[in-house]
């Protein structure tokens, strides 16, 4: 961490370096979440950095090496990025442009379409935001605009060698764009060609001399880890916390500014918000680097007090220190964008999708017992002392432990309670981000958010399946999930969990209880069935084979992970989540389906006796089939 040290300065440099630290504060909250974060963002932020005399902060986009390869390896290809905004597309032109060693003065330019000579010689034509390229909706193309998207168009299918493109443009501005071009045989290939990448999630076709980078694609964890460093490692930092600015108030020991900064060098909290992001990851869930950003920048400087961005600037540090309200600046709290109004914070995509997992709102009674009563527990203290007790910052202070005294000991007849109980989910995400690994277990901690089993999702699941690891999933796990599918798709309490049980009824096979008993498939190897968990693209998948040419998966994201194993505990399907059931059901028609392709490959023959097996459970809730024969006239 930073720690405050003393430089030997002139009175000048002092000066300079706390106007330094005012700029940086005022910079940086630029990347934050405020209304002033558009589409120009790239190109505001590069112009407010000038202003404020600071570098913006920049790093080199994970995909950077594969873009720069397409352009200078032995077979060049033309590069389109695309994705959502805010995925630092123009970013990443920007920097491909420098090592390519395009005239920064061009690059500076507000045209949206500059062009540099590679080292082979040929032409690259660089479109770095295709929006402002082509004419509003509704207007006549102009010539070169025209002509210059037709020459790519040509260029995808027959290369001259001497053109090249790389394109930045959102998803929908692609299509549109060649949707709206004067109709011709490359122009249609080519829309056509956009379309199936964008749809099958592909990067590239054969013949087509294109590489096509969807960056909403990409992890955001990696981004995060990215982004991170180039965050805390910025030389701006050093202007607040160093020298005469890191004795001021503003940056002083006392300033939430800094302990928010320390608070998230710490390895424990940074692999934990990693952990939430990854999760959104494999919940379909992306987060691109702009969101990253603001949420970085709302984790150090979030107060739900502070003007209208609820962002402090280092002036008003002395206000919050002499009104006592600096545990409301908690980076715990600053995480799940709690200091920031509702509205706003529904409207940030990082935000609303960390809110997804209800932290704060989830609890247990021994986390409660911890925060309310763990100071007066002998049993409990140990657990309150390290986690609020020693925290002179964010853990129980003065306000705290007033609040937690009326709470206890007074009925909440005029709803002053309220207080604490807001209190209470502040501490519970606190507890979040603070309970080590070690801990994690005893105290439950992902029953802390909605989603319970999101820890073994990660740890047992995606990390012990994602190459290069090639693990093996725990057989517990598989079964559990085989018990969870069984209660679905039959619609009963079935403990079974060796083998997974296909069922219909009489009217369809969407029905909610499916008592016509159709198949029993062996979740262990055998006669060429079997149930495992794979690794299945970029994500794990339940894979049921039937024999060794018919297999079905079931993509497992973190919410069907979750809604089997609850499930599987007993809750009712209906009430986790309908989609969820529905896809359940969804798979169950494709097992029926590939079951019934089974059997005409072994031939099966019907004869003049329709034999029916109704499924019933035993006391234990294990399948019994009774078989009902009718005999059909000749």
């Amino acid at each position: 961490m930073i720690q405050p040290e003393r430089l030997p300065v002139s009175k000048d440099a002092a000066y300079r370096n706390k106007d330094l630290a005012l700029n940086w504060i005022r910079f940086v909250r630029k990347y934050g979440p405020i209304p002033a974060n558009d589409s120009a963002f790239e190109e505001h932020t590069g112009k407010a950095a000038n202003r404020a005399g600071v570098s913006p902060i920049t790093f080199l986009h994970p995909r950077f090496a594969e873009v720069l390869q397409c352009l200078t390896g032995q077979e060049i290809l033309s590069v389109i990025l695309t994705g959502t905004a805010g995925d630092g597309k123009t970013h990443l032109c920007g920097k491909i442009w420098t090592e390519l060693r395009g005239d920064p003065t061009a690059w500076a330019s507000n045209n949206p379409y500059i062009y540099l000579v590679l080292p082979s010689g040929a032409k690259l034509h660089v479109i770095r935001d295709l929006s402002a390229w082509v004419p509003q909706q509704g207007a006549e193309w102009n010539e070169p605009e025209r002509d210059l998207l037709e020459l790519f168009s040509r260029c995808l299918f027959e290369s001259t060698g001497t053109d090249y493109f790389l394109i930045a443009a959102n998803d929908g501005q692609l299509i549109e764009t060649w949707r709206r071009l004067p109709d011709s045989l490359s122009v249609n290939k080519a829309r056509r060609h956009f379309e199936q990448m964008l749809v099958e999630d592909l990067e590239s076709l054969p013949d087509v001399a294109l590489r096509f980078f969807n960056l909403s694609r990409g992890s955001s964890a990696e981004l995060f880890d990215c982004a991170v460093e180039a965050f805390l490692e910025h030389p701006g930092w050093q202007y607040c916390f160093a020298g005469e600015s890191g004795e001021s108030v503003a940056f002083g020991p006392l300033s939430p500014i800094r302990r928010n900064f320390e608070l998230l060098q710490s390895t424990q909290l940074r692999q934990r918000l990693r952990d939430l992001l990854e999760l959104c990851d494999y919940n379909d869930l992306h987060i691109p680097i702009r969101e990253i950003l603001a949420l970085l920048v709302n984790a150090v400087l979030g107060h739900p007090t502070c003007n209208k961005d609820h962002l402090m600037v280092p002036g008003d540090v002395a206000r919050l220190i002499k009104e006592g309200s600096l545990a409301r600046a908690s980076i715990y709290n600053n995480l799940i964008g709690g200091n920031l109004r509702e509205s706003r914070r529904e409207s940030i995509g990082v935000f609303n999708y960390l809110d997804r997992f209800r932290l704060g709102h989830e609890t247990t009674n021994r986390i409660d017992s911890i925060l309310i009563f763990g100071e007066a527990d002998d049993a409990l203290r140990e657990y309150y002392d390290a986690y609020l007790g020693n925290d002179e910052f964010y853990g129980a202070d003065a306000s705290y432990r007033q609040a937690q005294s009326n709470y206890v000991e007074a009925a909440d007849e005029d709803g002053s309670n309220s207080k604490f109980l807001d209190m209470l989910i502040a501490q519970r995400r606190a507890l979040f981000f603070k309970i080590p690994a070690s801990e994690a277990e005893e105290l439950h901690l992902w029953e802390l958010t909605v989603f319970r089993f999101a820890g073994e999702y990660l740890e047992k699941v995606v990390r012990n399946l994602c190459p290069p690891a090639q693990g093996r999933v725990e057989r517990a796990i598989v079964n559990r999930l085989v018990r969870g599918l069984n209660r679905v798709i039959v619609g009963m309490l079935i403990t079974d969990d060796r083998k997974l049980f296909l069922g219909t009824s009489l009217q369809s096979t969407g029905a909610k209880v499916s008592r016509i008993y159709e198949d029993a498939i062996s979740v262990q190897a055998s006669r060429g069935e079997k149930v495992e968990i794979v690794w299945n693209g970029n994500k794990p998948a339940l894979l049921v084979t039937l024999n060794e040419h018919i297999s079905e998966s079931f993509t497992l994201n973190l919410v069907r992970y979750e809604f089997l194993s609850r499930v599987a505990e007993g809750a009712l399907p209906s009430s986790f989540s309908k989609e969820c059931y529905e896809d359940v059901l969804s798979f169950k028609s494709r097992l029926l389906t590939a079951l019934k392709k089974r059997r005409q490959q072994d031939g099966d023959q019907l004869d003049n006796t329709l034999t029916f097996q109704r499924l019933r459970l035993d006391e234990s809730g294990r399948p019994e089939n009774l078989t009902i024969q009718l005999t059909v006239p000749a």
